[in-house]
């Protein structure tokens, strides 16, 4: 079954819309928290995304821009305002498709599916991030994004984070980072693993994530 991710305001047209997503035998799901849909869609995970341009506090251009950062999943922008200007800033932005309010249903739902058989005959349009208490790792091309801001990691910071992060509140042992490194034909010695790991928490640090790997003695290391 295909997910929709529904992004908007109205609480009426909002209901509206997932009441059809479901006549139509979709799993549709709306966003309440609008300060933080980047994590609601991850947590999601849909096939398709429905995006109104006028938000509470940040408006749909700047969650589409979100979005693209981490994700090809294709997004329909739904607004009542008509302008060229309006559905070019949408393109521009990212979007798929725009659907002007009032909303036809039935128009509404044609383009849905004709954009999910255009793009599911294609791969990989997933979201490719791992997720912990608002810090998200790109697995695309080893970035993090932390409230807004974002740091670089080499390919060793990124798998030991990642590690770390898909067993978060796990103490996971230096012998088996080393492992996991050494079978990805990056060897590291123990020292190497420090040095790793200390670089890794300065960049963290910069962003305001100083005490989020901490170190278990004798045992190893966890994400707290």
């Amino acid at each position: 079954m295909f997910t929709v991710f529904v992004v908007e305001d109205d609480p009426t047209m909002k209901e509206i819309i997932v009441e059809t997503l479901k006549k139509w035998h979709f799993n549709g799901t709306d966003v309440s928290d609008f300060d933080h849909i980047v994590q609601a869609f991850i947590e999601c995970k849909p096939h398709l995304v429905l995006l109104d341009i006028n938000l509470p506090a940040y408006d749909g251009y700047y969650w589409c821009q979100k979005l693209r950062e981490i994700s090809k999943v294709p997004i329909i922008f739904i607004s009542s305002r008509d302008t060229r200007m309006d559905k070019i800033m949408a393109m521009n932005m990212g979007g798929d498709d725009f659907i002007q309010k009032p909303i036809d249903m039935d128009i509404l739902m044609a383009k849905i599916n004709a954009l999910l058989r255009r793009t599911y005959s294609y791969p990989d349009h997933q979201p490719r991030v791992v997720e912990y208490k608002g810090v998200i790792l790109n697995l695309k091309d080893d970035r993090l994004i932390y409230n807004d801001r974002q740091i670089e990691l080499t390919k060793n910071e990124f798998r030991i984070l990642y590690m770390l992060m898909k067993q978060a509140g796990e103490v996971i042992s230096r012998d088996k980072i080393m492992r996991a490194l050494w079978e990805d034909e990056s060897f590291v010695d123990d020292n190497t693993l420090t040095v790793n790991v200390v670089r890794l928490r300065k960049k963290l640090a910069a962003i305001g994530l100083a005490a989020l790997i901490k170190t278990k003695k004798g045992q190893g290391y966890l994400l707290q």
